[in-house]
């Protein structure tokens, strides 16, 4: 949790976590999905179909969509019953192999997410705000690696910021990490415009290192900004970022540290509050396009930089 990506070796590849195909409820079929976001310059893809009994449980097989500029990485939107205040789980599991069974008639969400993880994937809780998941629901999830803070698809609600959730659990010592993802199934349907991505760390487009690089949190979320870098001092964290209007720092007590203006790219600020807990970083841009570290963890008096 401790490793953020900005000192690790190779580059950021653009990828969406969270999208759906034709073999759910998505429009297009996967091999137009996956031009879509060639064209859209993304680099790596997961398609999460529904797996669910009405769409004869599809995991995607992207694989033969790979090209030497663009990857995939095979996942699906797990479902079991069942939510404190829904019928069934929304869980994103990316990294599944090919013949991942179904649920089982008894397995309730925590259980399919367990296996999900067991079997190599990437675990996580799918927009917690607008599937009104409570704090008990979201504890169960023990198998999640990650919470799915922002969800596009689910902004047109009102309902896709889900930090709430996450800074709770958080503050609760959940080791979890963050990500952002629009949940697109390019249906009319869908928010014009709306976007929001990972940015992940690895020295190829090895759908390997990919994986592996979102298990170990080496990565940042956007819908419009670039963290450039996160450094931490003895007492203050510095971030660098494409031109932004704020940088904000919260963590795991009430209050923040802002810094405000034009064009922002370089900012210093004290890390003193967030002392034995935790802190994450988020920039806005002057579109409201937001981007989003990781949650950063600090020790008591020292951190050397992450």
């Amino acid at each position: 949790m401790q490793s953020l990506p900005f000192d690790q070796p190779g580059r950021f590849w653009r990828g969406n976590l969270h999208t759906h195909s034709d073999q759910s409820d998505g429009a297009l079929p996967p091999d137009a999905t996956a031009q879509y976001y060639r064209d859209a310059g993304y680099d790596f893809l997961a398609i999460t179909d529904h797996f669910r009994p009405e769409y004869d449980f599809p995991l995607t097989d992207t694989t033969p969509l790979r090209t030497e500029g663009f990857t995939t990485l095979l996942g699906a939107e797990l479902h079991a019953p069942r939510t404190e205040a829904g019928s069934s789980w929304h869980i994103v599991a990316v990294g599944l192999p090919l013949g991942f069974a179904p649920p089982g008639p008894q397995e309730t969400g925590p259980q399919l997410a367990r296996r999900a993880r067991a079997a190599g994937a990437y675990v996580g809780m799918a927009h917690p705000a607008a599937s009104l998941l409570s704090i008990a629901d979201a504890e169960s999830l023990d198998a999640a690696h990650a919470v799915e803070v922002y969800n596009a698809l689910a902004d047109r609600e009102h309902r896709g910021d889900s930090w709430h959730l996450t800074d709770v659990l958080l503050n609760r010592g959940h080791q979890l990490h963050a990500y952002a993802a629009d949940d697109a199934h390019l249906q009319p349907q869908d928010p014009p415009g709306r976007a929001a991505w990972i940015q992940v760390r690895t020295e190829s487009l090895d759908p390997d290192q990919l994986l592996a690089a979102l298990k170990a949190g080496h990565y940042y979320s956007s819908t419009g900004p670039e963290l450039l870098d996160v450094g931490l001092t003895s007492d203050h964290i510095t971030v660098r970022s494409s031109p932004v209007r704020k940088v904000l720092i919260t963590g795991g007590v009430p209050g923040a540290q802002v810094v405000q203006g034009e064009e922002l790219t370089d900012c210093t600020l004290p890390l003193s509050m967030f002392r034995g807990g935790f802190c994450r970083v988020t920039v806005e841009d002057d579109m409201g396009g937001r981007a989003w570290s990781n949650p950063i963890h600090l020790a008591p008096t020292t951190a050397a930089r992450v």
